[in-house]
């Protein structure tokens, strides 16, 4: 459904000074796999186990790691699940966690698959490619919050921030809901909770690129304040068709 740019105010690349190339290691391993047993990232790296357990000590205190389930993963503030319920529907909004990749996935390609939600398939076959989620480092740094109904993956709001100096001050977001699952609040949810997210950590406004044939999104992001900044004639060409790309923006408060 979404494609979405966010101007973002902070450099994460100043953040990341880790000030032992050890610890840089540990950290850069378990991000680029999503999560790893401690033993497992030791191992690979060679480091002893003193050392090892003094640097995730210090990872995890400077807010880089977290453990959860036995394993390391990236450290997000990404706050505490909400649990909503509407029209006889429980569901969860919560940051996604790296088992969710499978679920998270066939739900990106189920909402693609009416054919108007460019983004999402390259989201899809990206996570699917890498095998990872949540990303943070020199370059990227990406985020996914799920809404979950009996543990399903049932929708996802997705920011991904380039951290090269010069792209630094945007990025995308990408928000979808099985069609089953639509009408009952769960994208306005998905939506706040990326923009929370967002105005938290620095960004200021966000933009959505979307074809126009796609009447549902625009409509949606109407009704949630958001107004057309621009339109690029012929952008996609879907199904043989050339199809104009609408741009949408909203500002965040600073």
């Amino acid at each position: 459904m979404y494609r979405v740019v966010v101007a973002r105010a902070m450099q994460i690349t100043e953040d990341l000074s880790f000030g032992h190339d050890d610890r840089r290691r540990i950290y850069e391993y378990v991000e680029s796999h999503g999560s790893a047993a401690p033993g497992e990232v030791r191992e690979a790296l060679g480091v002893d186990p003193r050392g090892f357990r003094h640097h995730v000590a210090i990872l995890k205190r400077d807010g880089r790691i977290e453990a959860e389930g036995g394993e390391l993963r990236v450290a997000f503030d990404d706050g505490e699940s909400e649990e909503h319920r509407a029209d006889g529907i429980a569901f969860t909004i919560r940051v996604a966690r790296q088992d969710d990749l499978t679920g998270l996935v066939g739900a990106i390609r189920r909402v693609a698959e009416a054919g108007t939600y460019i983004e999402a398939e390259t989201v899809a076959d990206l996570i699917d490619h890498e095998e990872v989620l949540l990303r943070h480092n020199e370059i990227e740094s990406r985020v996914f919050f799920v809404a979950t109904v009996e543990g399903e993956v049932v929708g996802w709001v997705h920011l991904d921030a380039a951290e090269l100096d010069k792209l630094a001050h945007t990025a995308e977001l990408t928000v979808g809901v099985l069609e089953n699952y639509r009408g009952h609040g769960i994208g306005s949810h998905l939506l706040e909770r990326g923009l929370q997210w967002a105005a938290a950590n620095g960004y200021e406004k966000i933009y959505e690129a979307i074809p126009a044939t796609n009447d549902e999104a625009i409509a949606f992001l109407e009704a949630h304040g958001w107004e057309t900044e621009a339109v690029r004639a012929d952008h996609y060409k879907i199904d043989g068709t050339y199809v104009d790309e609408v741009m949408m923006a909203v500002s965040l408060p600073r």
